[in-house]
């Protein structure tokens, strides 16, 4: 019989890496919550015309059919959510949103699905941690998120960090650009690659950030869509240097940084890091005043970014950044069987109940106690509290350091104050 494994493109996160993700996200919410960003929870399923109206169906997302989609037996199409942002700015419509006090702003945590091809740190379920601010325009909104993924990063040991920016315009001059690039590549398709001929016909911004080889040399001389901005795009694009250099921010204007989703507009950007292997790019987002109309609501503005996790815990491995270590106190109960074992179990479940990590040692029968104290090594523990015939008599335990401290006998009455002390 064949082997059942995980799926291509998923993982299965193991304890040791489970101190990772624990830090990172805890972090991460920390710096949300300090940010003034509450926290929501939406559907990881949604109905395809949600992603189809608000991504874009010329998006990468649609054009390599990145989605995982079924048909409902009612004829309808739901899709597992492959970003967050959609479903952030539906539920902001239909919960009303709208009538509270602006902006909102919100972070979530959690997976998302896209069916590309695996790489490092890029899984086809991956996890990831996005803010938005909706319901504002004005550009320190857009340096505000901004500056909430580049302190994640720096408060998590990152190296080398800077932004690198650029504008996508708006619906008055993108499609100035857009013409001018077209002009620009015309005659020259048969150096393209099939996927940047798609997207020449479907979403010509996208040739800016292709990977292809000789796509560097093509592009070299292309026009930069800074050159093309309506005023209003010009002055947002000022006025969001201006504040970067207000506070002392590195960044690089990247005129081919364009984002792989049809709703930004104006503000693009990403953060990079040194270090981290051949992509230096560790998250990315924008501006997307477009989005909520495109989805049946009133306009609203808004601005975000996404940051994977398992990137995150990628570039922090490569940085050689080690997570802090638990700061808990913890033991281990160890036992002869018969009395002592229940005595032992009694004594887990108190020690629990006042906050210390405990172990239990299982054992069905009488089970060694060196047997018992290599499991202690194992888990690296503090203590082991050693209970026999001798300490249920007398209401006491045996307390053994695990560092090479002097083993001491306490009584269980005394022994919170003396493991805390």
């Amino acid at each position: 019989m064949t082997k059942i494994q995980r799926p291509t493109g998923m993982q299965d996160v193991l304890p040791d890496d489970g101190r990772y993700w624990s830090w990172v996200t805890k972090e991460a919410t920390a710096l949300a919550e300090q940010y003034g960003f509450a926290r929501i929870d939406v559907p990881i399923i949604e109905y395809t015309d949600l992603f189809a109206r608000g991504m874009g169906t010329a998006s990468d997302v649609f054009v390599q059919k990145e989605m995982y989609t079924i048909e409902e037996p009612d004829g309808k199409h739901i899709t597992l959510r492959p970003e967050f942002t959609a479903g952030l700015v539906r539920a902001y419509i239909q919960n009303g949103m709208g009538s509270w006090a602006q902006p909102v702003k919100l972070f979530s945590i959690g997976p998302i699905f896209r069916r590309e091809r695996p790489q490092a740190g890029r899984y086809r379920q991956h996890s990831q941690f996005d803010c938005e601010i909706m319901g504002e325009t004005d550009p320190a909104a857009d340096v505000e998120v901004m500056m909430a993924a580049m302190n994640l990063y720096r408060k998590l040991g990152y190296k080398g960090l800077n932004f690198q920016i650029n504008s996508t315009g708006c619906p008055v001059c993108k499609p100035v650009y857009m013409d001018a690039l077209k002009s620009y590549l015309a005659g020259r398709e048969d150096e393209l690659a099939p996927i940047d001929i798609e997207r020449l016909q479907k979403n010509p911004l996208r040739i800016l950030d292709s990977k292809e080889k000789g796509m560097d040399a093509l592009l070299a001389d292309a026009p930069h869509i800074i050159d093309h901005l309506c005023e209003d795009c010009r002055d947002h694009f000022v006025d969001l240097r201006t504040l970067l250099d207000t506070l002392e921010q590195p960044y690089t204007i990247n005129f081919r940084l364009v984002r792989g989703i049809d709703y930004y507009t104006k503000t693009v950007f990403e953060v990079w890091a040194e270090g981290i292997g051949a992509q230096a790019a560790v998250c990315g987002g924008g501006r997307y005043d477009g989005l909520a109309e495109a989805i049946g609501g009133r306009s609203v503005p808004g601005v975000g970014f996404g940051s994977g996790i398992e990137r995150i815990i990628l570039g922090i491995k490569e940085q050689g950044i080690e997570p802090p270590a638990p700061p808990s106190l913890s033991v281990l109960v160890a036992h002869f069987g018969g009395e002592s074992k229940q005595t032992a179990v009694a004594l887990t479940y108190t020690l629990r109940a006042a906050g210390i990590d405990t172990r239990l040692a299982f054992a069905r029968k009488r089970r060694s106690m060196k047997s018992q104290m290599r499991e202690a090594n194992k888990h690296n523990v503090e203590y082991v509290l050693i209970i026999g015939d001798s300490e249920v008599e007398n209401n006491t335990v045996t307390l053994r350091p695990m560092n090479g401290g002097q083993q001491e006998v306490v009584a269980v009455d005394e022994l919170v104050e003396r493991l805390r002390g």
